[in-house]
């Protein structure tokens, strides 16, 4: 027969195991991570993955991303990430489908109504939503809601894409946005009518294609001529370089946004002109 332990604690001696503790509310807020961009501050990506419709997604960040962290890049819905900037209570500049597009077409609508009913209700937030999927962008905007914190942004990185354009103007967007990033080459006589912002940069990455100066100096120009805000991102170049290259054009930054009186662009300004100021103290 064998003879089990039949210790006991005496009484009033505490227990040597340490309860469990439950996760602070701190911990379970939900989060927003920050994005690597000059014109915004955080990235929500309630969707994950894409597949390549154009020229510009030759050398895909996101998919640099997701190979990077060993993670696969299959369109999917994140839905646990749906609701992250209702629990982010500072306002912010957010770069919405920063690892995706939301125009992607396995893009359920119900779910794309349910991210744009989310975005309506984070009215603290400004949103960038990005596509080159313009056609169907055009499909289904008169099905969605246009809050005025929702900023459509198309991509057209040549001539060759100019008709995006006409799909982006076609949109009830509050303010309709340009990008012209990666810049694969030149634009002249752009029309940029009913345009309120364009976002301009070079490519950055294993295998980058060069950025030529006139063809941003060019766009530059036609912008001001327009009365259209110019923003220029980057002069890009390959991995190592994108730093040295920086962004100034004409030997100073162009940083210009829309005059929208929302208190997310004028906390990105706010937070971009004390950066600007601390970087001349040091020079």
């Amino acid at each position: 027969m064998i003879e089990t332990s039949t210790k006991t604690k005496p009484v009033g001696q505490k227990s040597s195991k340490k309860p469990n503790k439950l996760p602070s509310a701190k911990k379970q807020t939900p989060k927003m991570s920050k994005v690597n961009v000059e014109y915004a501050e955080y990235q929500w990506n309630p969707v994950w993955g894409c597949t390549k419709v154009s020229d510009a997604c030759q050398i895909c960040y996101a998919e640099c991303t997701a190979r990077r962290y060993k993670r696969s890049f299959d369109f999917s819905l994140i839905r646990h990430k749906l609701e992250d900037p209702l629990f982010h209570e500072k306002p912010a500049v957010i770069f919405a489908d920063a690892m995706s597009d939301f125009f992607h077409e396995d893009m359920p609508l119900d779910y794309l109504k349910q991210i744009f009913e989310v975005m309506k209700k984070a009215t603290q937030h400004i949103f960038l939503v990005f596509t080159k999927r313009t056609k169907r962008l055009r499909e289904l905007c008169h099905e969605l809601p246009w809050p005025d914190n929702v900023w459509m942004v198309v991509t057209v990185e040549s001539e060759k894409y100019l008709e995006r354009i006409d799909d982006l103007r076609a949109t009830p967007a509050a303010v309709k946005v340009l990008s012209i990033e990666p810049m694969l080459g030149p634009i002249p006589d752009l029309d940029l009518t009913d345009i309120d912002w364009v976002i301009c940069g070079g490519e950055a990455g294993q295998g980058a294609r060069p950025i030529k100066l006139e063809w941003v100096t060019d766009l530059r120009d036609q912008c001001e001529k327009a009365g259209v805000d110019f923003f220029f991102q980057q002069w890009g170049g390959v991995y190592g370089r994108k730093k040295a290259n920086g962004r100034k054009l004409d030997g100073r930054t162009h940083d210009d946004m829309p005059q929208i009186d929302h208190r997310a662009v004028r906390n990105l300004i706010a937070r971009k002109n004390l950066i600007v100021s601390k970087t001349a103290e040091l020079t």
